[in-house]
């Protein structure tokens, strides 16, 4: 009886010696000892046993039963919380912006290892919720304490060209009333300020300056009319950037490059990036009569794509969608190119710039360490990474620039940033219109797509079969 006690003595301190251990490696590479404080309760669970850890074995049967589970249902939460936060995490492609490279009802498997996964900045948050609970519609998080980012090591950094998850940078306010809570708050604002303050001078007959104060007047004027209108609108609230939003987007420039747009072409310090090659743009489409069954899944025209041909004109293709539609001259009359360019709402929003969708830029991509010098010509596009991204308090008065009470002429950036953009390049909401990615902002990488259900179809006849398990970086 007494050998029998050692040697389940031996096991219990081989356990406690094999946990430890992994528990210390874990704390090792977040550097965070404060989780010291954890490792008495995992040496009295196996070696002690000093406290009643499953007091609940010995009571009556209705108390066990319910504990059993309410045992199971914390221990699950813990675990896919400590797993979602360090290690992995399920995502679902919502939208089209990344077709045809990934497809709207893509089930992906984002790795955080890949990148190094963050420092949970918003600690106190329910598992299984990205900001709000499904049920009861109210926040899934508490904002106190809030930690500053850090973001542990991982196997390596964002590459060009990778396809990344992360937190929709302008997400950090919005508006409370549901159907506003998926829009762009700063876009919303600007569009509904343009309207309050038609008649003003035009822009372009201002100085920088001059032209800082009116966009500004438009945007505080959108404010105003949205806080006025809580009807409608709802509060205007905030998040935090681990909490907002998760957007998914192809990388098409890195800290420190200069990017522009010319001709739909991304250049990055004037040399022409590879395209996708699922790449999109929309074209104007004249049918002689509608397209066969058998073609649309071919060429993987979905419903989203007709009704925008129906309503609009034009709808997304690819490059081989495009030739093989133009060869189909019983069906198609013409293919088109759709050119049309609008310059109010990309980013900066407050300086336009005449930038479009497809000649924007150039633009220099901050990164760590590095500084610019800055201007009345070029603090718009600065003026957002530095106030809110950065925290300083900046603020423009009689053509000079003030950070944080001090008259400034160049600034050094304390993170590196990223241009995000989709591969459906003319219906995709991406760096173009809301600015830079924070390197805080920055979620994972998704690693393979472990289901996949075509939203337009039901049943197994929905199940894209062949995208089961597909590896993303196989998708260039």
């Amino acid at each position: 009886m007494a050998q029998e006690k050692k040697k389940n003595m031996r096991k219990q301190w081989i356990k406690f010696g094999v946990v430890a251990a992994l528990y210390l490696l874990f704390l090792l590479w977040v550097k965070s000892w404060w989780g010291l404080i954890v490792l008495p309760f995992i040496y009295d669970v196996y070696i002690t046993k000093k406290i009643r850890w499953q007091w609940w074995r010995d009571s009556e049967p209705p108390v066990r039963f319910i504990m059993s589970w309410v045992d199971a249902i914390v221990f699950a939460l813990v675990a896919v919380y400590f797993i979602n936060l360090f290690f992995f995490q399920n995502y679902v492609i919502p939208s089209s912006s990344l077709e045809k490279s990934l497809l709207t009802g893509d089930y992906l498997f984002v790795s955080k290892v890949s990148y190094g996964p963050r420092i949970p900045q918003t600690p106190l948050t329910m598992p299984l919720t990205q900001h709000t609970l499904p049920v009861v519609d109210c926040k899934s998080y508490i904002e106190w304490p809030q930690w500053d980012y850090r973001r542990v090591r991982g196997l390596g950094k964002v590459q060009l060209n990778d396809i990344v998850v992360f937190n929709y940078p302008a997400g950090d306010t919005l508006c409370s009333a549901k159907q506003y809570q998926a829009m762009d708050f700063y876009q919303l604002c600007y569009a509904l300020g343009y309207q309050i303050v038609a008649g003003r001078p035009n822009p372009d007959s201002l100085n920088a300056m001059e032209r800082r104060q009116y966009f500004n007047s438009v945007y505080e004027a959108g404010r105003q009319y949205v806080e006025a209108n809580p009807g409608e609108y709802g509060e205007i609230i905030t998040r935090p950037a681990d909490r907002r939003e998760n957007y998914v987007k192809r990388c098409v420039g890195l800290p420190g490059q200069t990017l522009q747009i010319k001709d739909r072409i991304v250049y990055l310090d004037g040399k022409p990036n590879k395209e996708p090659d699922n790449v999109q743009y929309t074209y104007y489409v004249k049918l002689l009569r509608s397209l066969p069954e058998d073609l649309v899944r071919e060429l993987g025209i979905s419903n989203e794509d007709l009704r925008s041909l129906n309503t609009l004109g034009y709808m997304p293709l690819t490059n081989r969608a495009v030739a093989a539609l133009r060869a189909r001259r019983d069906l198609v009359e013409s293919v088109t190119l759709n050119t049309d360019a609008t310059d109010t709402d990309l980013y900066p929003l407050n300086g336009n710039k005449h930038w479009t969708r497809d000649n924007y830029g150039p633009v220099w991509i901050p990164a760590k360490g590095k500084s610019i010098s800055l201007t009345p010509d070029n603090i718009a596009i600065y003026e957002r990474p530095i106030r809110t991204y950065e925290g300083n308090d900046l603020r423009v008065e009689g053509g000079k620039i003030y950070i944080n009470g001090k008259e400034a002429t160049s600034y050094t950036f304390k993170m590196d940033y990223y241009w995000m953009m989709g591969d459906n390049r003319h219906n995709s909401a991406d760096s173009r219109y809301w600015g830079f990615v924070p390197e805080d902002h920055i979620v994972g990488k998704p690693i393979f797509i472990w289901w996949s259900s075509d939203p337009d179809r039901s049943g197994f006849s929905g199940v894209r079969w062949n995208r089961l398990f597909k590896f993303v970086d196989n998708i260039k």
